[in-house]
C-alpha cells in the first residue's frame, strides 16, 4: 500500500467552501508547505479550524477563509498574528472564538461520531454571549445542572506535519506534544500529512520508541508527501525550532502597504526547493534552536 504523493496532489483534492483542520499549535509543527500549495491554489470560501499561528494569518491575508474557528492565533513571541489580526478588526472573516478546551472537545465530539459533549467550560462566560450556536441543556440525571453542549467540529480535511512516516501512513510525532494532531485526524473524512523524513516501515516494526510515537491508525491517513522542512518558518521539535528572524521579518510585511504582496512573491510563488534556499537553505534550518520556557 503507497500513500506517496505530493502537496500539489493533495490541494487538488480540496474543494471551494470546505471546513479544513490544520493541526500543529501556533508556531510548532505547522504543514506550512501544504498551506502555501493552498495559498497558490484557486480555493476560496474555506472554513479553518486551528489553533491557529501563519497559517492562519497567511490563509486570512489571501482572502481564503470564509469563516474560522479558533482558540487563539499567535506567534508566541508575536503575541497576535499580524494578518489575522487585520482580518478579525476589519471583520472580513466569520468567526466562532472558543477556548482551548471547548475545542478539543469539539474535535473529540466529531472524532467519535457523535453531535456534542457536555462540559462546564465556557458556563458564565462571553463564549456563550458569541457564540449563540453553542447551547446550554439541562442534564437527564439527578444531579439538576446545566451543561453547555460544545457541538462536534467535523472536518472536511485535515492537514498535518510530522517528522517520519511510511508509504503506509504510519506516522511518527517524536516531540514532546503532539498537540491535538490526533483529533483533527479523527475527526476529518481525509488526511494529508506531510513530513520531514520518509522512512522504511521497518523503522516502526524496529524500534518500539518510534512504535510509540504513533498516535492514529495508517488507515486514518490518505496521503503522505515527503517535504524536508515542511513545517518551517515554524518548528519541527527535535528537528527543528521555529524561525524567529523570519517571522519578524514575516511580522513587519504586515506594516508595509504591499508588504503580503511582497512576501508572496519571495516566498510562495516558488517551489518548495526554491523556498528552501531563500529562507537559508535546510542545513540551517536544522541549526535553529528549539524553543524553551
Amino acid at each position: 500500500m503507497d500513500k506517496q504523493s505530493t502537496t500539489a496532489a493533495m490541494v487538488a483534492q480540496l474543494r471551494d467552501g470546505m471546513t479544513i483542520g490544520i493541526g500543529g499549535w501556533g508556531p510548532r509543527r505547522k504543514p506550512m508547505a501544504l498551506v502555501r500549495e493552498i495559498l497558490r491554489s484557486d480555493l476560496k470560501d474555506l472554513t479553518i479550524v486551528a489553533y491557529g499561528g501563519a497559517d492562519v494569518g497567511m490563509l486570512c491575508a489571501a482572502g481564503k477563509v470564509k469563516k474560522l474557528v479558533f482558540a487563539f492565533v499567535s506567534l508566541d513571541f508575536i503575541p497576535l498574528e499580524p494578518y489575522f489580526r487585520k482580518a478579525r478588526q476589519d471583520a472580513a472573516i466569520e468567526v466562532m472564538e472558543i477556548d482551548e478546551g471547548l475545542m478539543l472537545l469539539g474535535l473529540r465530539a466529531a472524532a467519535m461520531g457523535i453531535p456534542f459533549i457536555p462540559t462546564a467550560v465556557g458556563l458564565g462566560t462571553d463564549v456563550l454571549t458569541y457564540n449563540p450556536q453553542i447551547k446550554v441543556i439541562a442534564s437527564p440525571y439527578a444531579d439538576d445542572k446545566d451543561w453547555l453542549a460544545m457541538p462536534a467540529l467535523p472536518l472536511d480535511a485535515a492537514l498535518v506535519h510530522v517528522d517520519r512516516a511510511d508509504v503506509r501512513g504510519v506516522c511518527q510525532i517524536s516531540g514532546p506534544d503532539h498537540y491535538m494532531d490526533d483529533l483533527f485526524v479523527r475527526a476529518a473524512k481525509n488526511v494529508y500529512v506531510t513530513c520531514d523524513e520518509l522512512v522504511d516501515s521497518n523503522h516502526f516494526h524496529n524500534n518500539p520508541d518510534a512504535a510509540r510515537q504513533v498516535f492514529w491508525e495508517r488507515n486514518q491517513t490518505t496521503a503522505v508527501a515527503h517535504v524536508p522542512a515542511g513545517a518551517h518558518p515554524s518548528s519541527c521539535g527535535p528537528q527543528y525550532g521555529f524561525d524567529v528572524a523570519h517571522f519578524k521579518l514575516y511580522n513587519a510585511s504586515a506594516q508595509e502597504p504591499d508588504g503580503w504582496q511582497a512576501y508572496v512573491e519571495q516566498y510562495v510563488n516558488c517551489t518548495h526547493a526554491q523556498y528552501l534556499d531563500r529562507v537559508g537553505g535546510l542545513d540551517a534550518i536544522h541549526t535553529l534552536p528549539l524553543p524553551v520556557f
